[in-house]
């Protein structure tokens, strides 16, 4: 197309665009378990403005989308791209929360073994310690018995180790929790850094950091004194 020339909109294009955007909208909403109530309250219109809006009937404007996005905290993207989001419900549905709960518990107990021997204390001494009864923290250890969180963090102390440290990581719920940390730690850098790090340009000597920091002090005094040699 020439510089000056005119370009037809295509009404049948729009009308498509606002169907599909409308499902992303819906879905958004339904992978957040927000109602439409509460999102058309958000954007200052009627619940039918609203749902004209996920039916493809309406478009609603970009600072409404992006104030949207804000709230449901997925990104803006999302709206103009062609993947549905994982639904909550869905993710619930397919784990098995009981035998997940029961795992955990085992491995909760497992850990507090651990510390316990690395103690070198045994159970009679870990029961005097805490004024716990010795079978109940026999039970505890073997994942017979949930333990109460306010129990937990004294036991933890009991041995000299932070709550945190038995926290799930690998798991699926861990994995979001995991997620979850690394963006409010990526949003506590400087906007400087945030930048460099999001731009692709940079990403070898990202990497380059990477393999220098697991590098033992030796062969790091190692390269520097090359480095040295060679500007000199």
């Amino acid at each position: 197309m020439r510089k000056g020339d005119s370009m037809t909109i295509n009404p049948m294009e729009i009308t498509l665009r606002a169907k599909k955007l409308g499902v992303l909208l819906r879905d958004a909403r339904k992978a957040t378990c927000r109602t439409v109530e509460e999102c058309a309250t958000l954007l200052g219109v009627s619940e039918s403005e609203y749902q004209a809006f996920e039916l493809g009937e309406e478009s609603p404007s970009l600072p409404q989308l992006e104030l949207l996005a804000f709230y449901l905290k997925i990104p803006v993207e999302h709206f103009w791209s062609d993947k549905l989001l994982p639904q909550e419900k869905e993710r619930l549905a397919n784990l098995d929360l009981q035998l997940l709960i029961g795992l955990r518990q085992r491995i909760i107990g497992a850990t507090i073994r651990k510390m316990r021997q690395e103690r070198q204390l045994t159970l009679s001494d870990f029961s005097s310690r805490t004024g716990i009864p010795a079978e109940t923290l026999e039970a505890y250890e073997l994942g017979k018995r949930s333990i109460p969180f306010a129990e937990l963090e004294s036991l933890a102390a009991s041995l000299g180790f932070p709550i945190k440290e038995f926290m799930d990581r690998h798991g699926p719920i861990g994995s979001a929790f995991m997620e979850q940390r690394s963006v409010r730690e990526f949003q506590a850098l400087s906007p400087e850094l945030r930048d460099f790090v999001t731009k692709p340009v940079n990403y070898p000597y990202i990497e380059l950091a990477r393999r220098l920091s697991e590098m033992n002090v030796e062969r790091l005094r190692s390269i520097a004194e090359t480095i040295l040699e060679i500007t000199l």
